[in-house]
C-alpha cells in the first residue's frame, strides 16, 4: 500500500483557498502539481504552498507520474474533457460541480469511471458537515415523521454589485450561473437528505444585472442567471410520500449569506443552517429548539459559509479511501449522484425555456 497520495490540482480559485490547505492537513497526502490557465496563478500557488510542479497546461498535471488524485476545480465546460483524460490516465478524480454541461456528458464520464474502476467523486462537501450527518440520522429515525415538504433557500450578495467583473460566472457557454453553481449543491442535498430523487420541476431563471465589464474594461452581456427559483415534486421513498419542495437561489440578495435547508413532516420540522447548525421544531412546540452538534473548524481567512468546514472533514476520507483501494466513500457524492443532479439541471433549463413543468 502507498504511504502517501499524490494530488494534482487543476484550477487555483476554490482549490487554493480550501482544497490545498485541507489536503495539507492530511498526514498521508502531498500536493505534487498545480495547473492553471494563467501561468502566474499556478506559479504563485505553488510557491505559497511549496508545491514542486506548476504549469499552465492541465494535461501535464494529469500525466504527472506522481499524481494519484486529480482535483478539477475549473469552470463546468472544462470538466468533461479533463475528467475523461484523468480517468484514461488511471487517476482518481474529484470533480467540482456541476459535473458537466449536460446529462449526456455526465453519463459518459460515469461509464468511463466505472470501466477504469477509479474513485470518481463530485465535490459536494456539505454532505460531510457534522450537523448535516446528524440531521440525516434524525430524518431516517423518524424525528419528524414522513416528509411532506422541503425548502432550500440560498442567498448571497456576491453578484449584487453591478461593478463586479464579467467572468465565466456570466457566460452560459462556460456553464456559469446560479442554477448550476449553487443549484447543483441544493439538488444534491435534497436527494441525499431525503434518499430519493426529484421527479418533476418547474423553474424560473432571472438575470438582474444584464451587463458587466470584463477584465479589459469592455461591457459584455451576461448570459447566465443570478437568480433561480424551482418548484419540485419528489419521487416517493422511505422518507417521502407525495412530497413537494421549493428551491430559491439568489446571488444578488442583501444583506448577508444564507444557506438553509428545511424539512416539514407529519410530526414536526427540521432545519439545517449553513455551518451545520440543527434545529428541531416539534409538532407540539411553538418555536425551534437547537440540537447541540460539533460544527468542526474553518480555515482562517476563508469566509465561514460551511463549505470549508465540510471539505476539511471530506479530505481525509478521500485520502484514506485511495490508500485502502476503495472505489466509493460512504456519504460521498459519486458520479452516479452527479448524473441525477445533472438531469434536474437540464430539466430546469428546459422548464425555464418552455414555461412548462418538466417530468424527469
Amino acid at each position: 500500500m502507498k504511504e502517501k497520495v499524490g494530488i494534482g490540482i487543476i484550477g487555483t480559485g476554490f482549490a487554493r483557498r480550501v482544497q490545498i490547505p485541507a489536503f495539507l492537513e492530511c498526514e498521508n497526502a502531498k500536493v505534487v502539481s498545480v495547473a492553471s490557465g494563467h501561468a502566474e496563478n499556478a506559479e504563485s500557488t505553488a510557491r505559497e504552498f511549496g508545491i514542486g510542479h506548476f504549469t499552465d497546461d492541465w494535461r501535464e498535471t494529469v500525466e504527472n507520474e506522481n499524481v494519484d488524485l486529480v482535483c478539477i476545480t475549473t469552470p463546468p465546460n472544462t470538466h468533461f474533457e479533463m475528467t475523461l483524460a484523468a480517468i484514461e490516465a488511471g487517476k482518481h478524480v474529484l470533480c467540482e460541480k456541476p459535473m458537466a454541461m449536460n446529462a449526456a456528458q455526465a453519463r459518459e464520464m460515469t461509464e468511463k469511471a466505472k470501466e477504469k474502476n477509479v474513485l470518481a467523486l463530485i465535490d459536494h462537501e456539505l454532505r460531510f458537515l457534522h450537523g448535516r450527518r446528524l440531521a440525516l440520522e434524525m430524518l431516517k429515525n423518524g424525528a419528524i415523521g414522513k416528509v411532506r415538504h422541503a425548502k432550500a433557500n440560498f442567498r448571497a450578495p456576491h453578484r449584487g454589485d453591478a461593478n463586479a467583473a464579467w467572468n465565466w460566472w456570466s457566460d452560459k457557454t462556460a456553464g456559469g450561473g446560479a442554477l448550476g453553481a449553487i443549484g447543483s449543491h441544493l439538488i444534491d442535498s435534497l436527494n441525499w437528505f431525503l434518499e430519493t430523487e426529484i421527479a418533476e420541476v418547474f423553474c424560473c431563471l432571472q438575470t438582474h444585472i444584464k451587463r458587466r465589464k470584463d477584465s479589459s474594461g469592455e461591457m459584455r452581456e451576461v448570459t447566465t442567471d443570478d437568480e433561480a427559483n424551482m418548484i419540485v415534486r419528489f419521487a416517493d421513498g422511505d422518507l417521502t410520500t407525495d412530497a413537494t419542495g421549493n428551491v430559491s437561489i439568489s446571488m444578488t440578495e442583501y444583506p448577508k449569506y444564507q444557506n438553509r435547508m428545511e424539512f416539514f413532516g407529519s410530526k414536526g420540522a427540521l432545519r439545517v443552517e449553513a455551518r451545520g447548525e440543527v434545529f428541531l421544531g416539534k409538532s407540539d412546540a411553538s418555536d425551534w429548539t437547537e440540537i447541540e452538534t460539533d460544527l468542526g473548524k474553518n480555515i482562517a481567512g476563508v469566509p465561514d459559509t460551511g463549505f470549508t468546514r465540510g471539505f476539511l472533514n471530506f479530505a481525509p476520507e478521500i485520502i484514506q479511501a485511495i490508500l485502502s483501494g476503495k472505489a466509493e466513500i460512504e456519504h460521498a457524492a459519486t458520479f452516479d449522484d452527479g448524473v441525477k443532479v445533472q438531469k434536474v439541471l437540464d430539466a430546469a433549463h428546459e422548464s425555464n425555456e418552455t414555461g412548462c413543468l418538466v417530468k424527469i
